[in-house]
């Protein structure tokens, strides 16, 4: 995958923080040598967080956040703070851009305070240094740099500083590739009903074809209704079967025993890092009430569609396993609510779309206020009694589910 293909998931995320007006936009302009962001001499010219993906060397794919000043005035400005800190939930290196005329001021304190907390690394650059010599600290000198927005005074050099701070590198894992032998077979099953996009396939399956690839692996893709049929026809056993959350039931009915059987959102789950949480949340279904909430939650954002798979089936095939009366709530893209303490169950996509350090948040916020959470292929495996089957490729998982 070259770089530019690179998915926002996985690059490197730095975010811009700072006061109004010091310049953060003229500096994330400065760096990327375009007009990224609205520089306006009135404070306060950002107002929500703004991404761009884009190459930045010597670091290579990032995505680059600007934020909203943190002393923002009023009740429109105290929600825009709180948009802010909720980027440092995904950021890799923050940059805090600093005044040179007014120096380091003790909201700067503050928030460099939450970088360490954070163990977040961070370069503190202080803008308009031509105009001044920056008063830098002794203390936090090694992360310091002046510099101009305006004149590119030591932009070059800013820059290698971020690339030096970065201690985040694209994990060194697999989504299936460590699973497979060079020519093994494995059949990937992708439904094509009216929710799938037209022309194109969803990033979970266009990163699983290149995994597989990757380990010099052979992919066939088929839809549902062509799996039965392929299977009998093909002279080798796939090493094996990869299906979309959804068609779990009937792909597992179609795949014998002895291929072995997984999901999209399995892999995805392992490759992020929470498979474990999500089989053991997975239990809970088990336990719910008549009255429980239940959040299901997305990590990107889609035109909803008559059968939708996350307002539509899984609240179907809930309400049918639990036999309960059930309050459910749904959240997409950034909309993930820091109190979650109302929900006795929290399912979430695969997370394909999510950055790592961000899905661990989220499961950071669940595991804090004690709320299970799983994922849809878990959940649908689980509600369909086929989960053992679908983790039995990852040992140490499927040991939880003995007995």
């Amino acid at each position: 995958m070259s770089l530019n293909n690179t998915p926002s998931s996985e690059r490197v995320h730095i975010a811009l923080f700072g006061r109004r007006n010091v310049g953060k936009s003229s500096v994330i302009n400065a760096i990327t040598n375009q007009h990224l962001s609205i520089v306006s001499e009135f404070e306060g010219t950002t107002t929500d967080p703004v991404y761009k993906s884009m190459e930045l060397l010597p670091i290579g794919p990032v995505v680059l956040i600007d934020t909203a000043g943190l002393d923002d005035e009023g009740s429109l400005g105290t929600l825009r703070i709180q948009k802010t800190y909720q980027v440092l939930n995904k950021t890799d290196i923050a940059l805090l851009i600093v005044d040179s005329s007014k120096g380091i001021t003790e909201l700067d304190v503050k928030l460099m305070e939450r970088f360490r907390s954070k163990k977040l690394p961070y370069v503190v650059a202080f803008n308009k240094a031509d105009l001044c010599e920056p008063p830098i600290p002794y203390d936090i000198q090694e992360h310091c740099i002046g510099v101009s927005a305006k004149s590119g005074l030591n932009i070059r050099q800013l820059k290698e500083l971020i690339a030096a701070q970065v201690k985040y590198s694209a994990p060194e894992r697999a989504l299936v590739a460590d699973l497979l032998e060079p020519s093994d077979l494995v059949i990937l099953v992708i439904p094509i009903d009216s929710a799938a996009p037209k022309g194109r396939l969803i990033l979970p399956q266009q990163q699983t074809i290149r995994d597989i690839l990757d380990a010099d692996a052979v992919t066939m893709v088929v839809k549902d209704s062509q799996l039965k049929n392929t299977l009998e026809q093909l002279g080798k056993k796939p090493k094996l079967v990869v299906t979309d959350s959804q068609a779990f039931e009937k792909v597992a009915a179609d795949t014998p025993e002895d291929i072995p059987l997984t999901s999209f959102s399995i892999l995805f789950a392992r490759y992020k890092g929470n498979l474990e949480a999500a089989v053991q949340g997975a239990k809970t279904l088990d336990t719910l009430e008549n009255g429980d909430y239940v959040l299901i939650s997305e990590g990107c954002t889609h035109h909803r569609q008559c059968g939708d798979i996350g307002t539509e089936k899984l609240p179907n095939w809930i309400r049918k396993h639990t036999g309960k009366k059930l309050n459910f709530e749904f959240t997409s893209g950034r909309d993930f609510p820091e109190d979650v303490s109302k929900y006795q169950l929290i399912i979430h996509c695969g997370g394909c779309m999510i950055h790592e350090k961000e899905m661990k948040q989220r499961l950071s916020v669940a595991a804090g206020q004690n709320i299970p959470m799983t994922n849809y292929g878990t959940a649908i495996a689980y509600m369909h009694g086929i989960l053992k089957r679908s983790v039995e490729i990852f040992p140490q998982i499927a040991s939880q589910l003995e007995g």
